[in-house]
């Protein structure tokens, strides 16, 4: 099959967000060695713990958090249909991903009941196709029909049980996904009872598995891309008041009536790409910030982008990243940190996850650049065989060995270089110290 182009129509500035030049500029013996190690490590086991032969050999420190909890590293598998059974986390685990998010579960009063119930779908096939962007850059995207988890709401909660115990020895965090009910411009009222079911039955899992019974559950909402085509986000002003109400919500059902001003959730938005202008991402980014009682703790951008005119097994309107993700994801993220740094947004920056084409460790840094202090990645891990040097283990591993290594796009040189460029101390590379700086390489 041949690459698909991306047709989204409402994407006016084509203006490149990119601040990395095209080649790294780094210690030419640093260089050698990255080159020595892809080749190595696309057949050989690798190191353990690897974050310390990261720190050894590169010196670089890849610590970093994720919604204000420590972890590992920055690499996380966002939720879908590669974290829906404890055999994959396993192998995520195995493989040394920070953080997992398990597949998104829809919400349920205490009678069953689930408002968005047509959000939990099963798929019926996915499939890895070549997309080019509007700029001509080739990249990747994942096809499915499908959507939400579709099996019972015990047996998710039963997934969360295990997958905390299996990955507590090695320090990979393990976070729920929901979606909750949504109105929609026709509605005034918010099922609550969802919101509260839901929450209890998440929270009593989390502190069942955990060391610390007063430990907050993490815990992302999933604005799911298919919302920017369906009847749910036909008015502007309904999106808004879905973004100032949620986080309040949730908080209010996990409360404890004991200790009310203890937050026993930290929360996190994942926020979609809507069928509407720059400026209305950057609406929605200032009023998740500017929320109040409805304030998440961290949120996560952005997901993908959506077609309604593109069909895909039967179904017309689909979801789809590559390239032009990117391109409009770091645009609009470049676009809010300025109207920060001018005084435009009245609240403290939020922490936040950045997600959307996130093929290179390259990539990744330039989100990084722009304040996400961690990845989700879910296409990557999906690539034909022929994607990847390393011929052994599982897709994930040859995900990270591309992600580190490659010569040319990986993590390890472009941080090498931004150490360089942003004149940060070399002994060690501290990753956090980049987060956030895409200010002082602006062209």
């Amino acid at each position: 099959m041949g690459p698909i182009h991306d047709n989204q129509t409402d994407m006016p500035d084509q203006s490149s967000p990119y601040l990395l030049p095209e080649v790294p500029k780094l210690p030419t013996a640093v260089l050698e060695r990255v080159h020595t190690d892809y080749g190595w490590f696309a057949a050989e086991p690798w190191p353990r713990p690897f974050e310390e032969f990261l720190l050894d050999r590169y010196g670089i420190d890849v610590g970093t958090h994720y919604g204000g909890v420590e972890v590992m590293n920055p690499w996380g598998k966002a939720s879908g249909q590669l974290s829906m059974t404890h055999r994959q986390v396993q192998e995520d685990v195995e493989a040394g991903l920070g953080f997992v998010v398990l597949k998104t579960v829809i919400a349920q009063d205490a009678t069953g009941t689930r408002a968005m119930d047509a959000w939990a779908i099963k798929e019926s096939r996915m499939l890895a196709e070549p997309i080019v962007g509007r700029s001509g850059e080739e990249g990747w995207t994942i096809s499915w029909r499908g959507r939400g988890w579709w099996q019972s709401f015990d047996e998710y909660l039963e997934l969360l049980r295990v997958c905390r115990e299996l990955a507590r020895p090695s320090g990979t965090l393990i976070v729920p996904s929901c979606k909750y009910h949504l109105p929609t411009p026709e509605e005034t009222a918010w099922k609550t009872a969802e919101y509260e079911h839901t929450t209890r039955r998440l929270l009593e899992v989390w502190r069942e598995t955990s060391s610390d019974e007063t430990e907050p559950m993490l815990l992302e909402k999933d604005f799911s891309p298919t919302l920017a085509g369906s009847e749910h986000s036909a008015a502007r002003a309904k999106v808004l008041e879905w973004l100032r109400t949620v986080g309040r919500l949730v908080q209010e059902a996990a409360a404890d009536k004991h200790d009310p001003h203890q937050p026993a959730v930290q929360l996190g938005l994942k926020l979609f790409n809507a069928l509407f202008d720059d400026a209305f991402q950057i609406e929605m980014l200032r009023t998740i910030h500017e929320a109040g009682a409805g304030r998440p703790a961290y949120f996560i951008y952005g997901n993908r982008l959506f077609d309604p005119h593109r069909e895909f097994d039967g179904t017309t309107g689909v979801a789809y990243g590559g390239p032009d993700l990117s391109d409009r994801n770091l645009r609009v993220l470049a676009k809010f940190r300025k109207l920060a740094d001018e005084g435009g947004i009245s609240e403290p920056l939020l922490p936040f996850s950045g997600t959307g084409n996130i093929v290179t460790g390259r990539m990744a840094l330039e989100y990084a650049l722009q304040g996400a202090s961690s990845f989700q990645l879910h296409t990557f891990f999906q690539l034909p065989a022929d994607q990847y040097r390393r011929n052994t283990g599982t897709k994930t591993e040859k995900a990270l060995h591309e992600l580190y290594f490659h010569p040319e796009t990986g993590f390890i040189v472009w941080l090498h270089h931004l150490a360089l460029a942003l004149q940060l101390p070399s002994a060690p590379i501290h990753f956090r110290d980049v987060v956030g700086q895409g200010s002082l390489l602006e062209r």
